[in-house]
């Protein structure tokens, strides 16, 4: 059981890490086009985003796959700029179909933001045998850490929305652009040629 709370709060901890707020940027980008009304598509939303992230976390920790580092780095505030970019060209645009790309989003870009863990995954699991249950308890942590943001996204967008009379464009228009601006930073930061 130790084990279990271990592992699962190092995958809370990592989504949470406002100092590692990539992933909290993606989350954003990725969420800001949902409403509460559309649960079951916003559940697939944070599970497609921790299958695609445990994938690559398990394809480095079994030695199967390895990348260049520096390149993952880069890629991943890219992804944050391709949903953010799309959230924006969309956001005038009905919502039928929009999120459907950001599930799409989620479980291939998801990918890549797994790749970004792997070598401290890697490291937290060592030489160990069994690396199936701490990735498996890691991957509960980062969908329970997901859920929480997530779920203020929502909260945050509902209430400027139905409260504050907020145009749900607007709402997408300005967080994604605002999310754009810190992903173009984090480009500059990692740009790795």
């Amino acid at each position: 059981m130790n084990d279990f709370i271990l592992y699962f709060k190092m995958g809370l901890n990592h989504v949470l890490d406002f100092s590692a707020y990539d992933h909290i940027l993606f989350l954003i980008v990725l969420a800001v086009v949902f409403s509460f009304h559309q649960f079951k598509k916003v559940f697939w939303l944070v599970t497609l985003f921790t299958l695609g992230h445990s994938v690559t976390l398990a394809l480095s920790a079994y030695g199967i796959l390895s990348l260049n580092m520096d390149m993952i780095e880069f890629l991943i505030p890219v992804t944050i700029f391709i949903t953010g970019v799309f959230n924006v060209f969309t956001a005038k645009k009905s919502s039928t179909g929009k999120e459907n790309i950001n599930l799409f989003f989620a479980s291939i870009f998801g990918l890549i933001h797994g790749l970004g863990f792997s070598n401290y995954f890697k490291m937290m699991v060592g030489k160990e045998d069994d690396k199936l249950f701490p990735l498996l308890e890691f991957a509960l942590g980062i969908e329970a850490a997901q859920i929480i943001i997530v779920l203020g996204i929502l909260i945050i967008g509902a209430i400027l929305q139905n409260f504050l009379r907020v145009a749900r464009r607007d709402w997408v228009l300005v967080c994604s652009s605002i999310v754009i601006g810190f992903s173009i930073q984090m480009m500059l930061d990692r740009v790795f040629w």
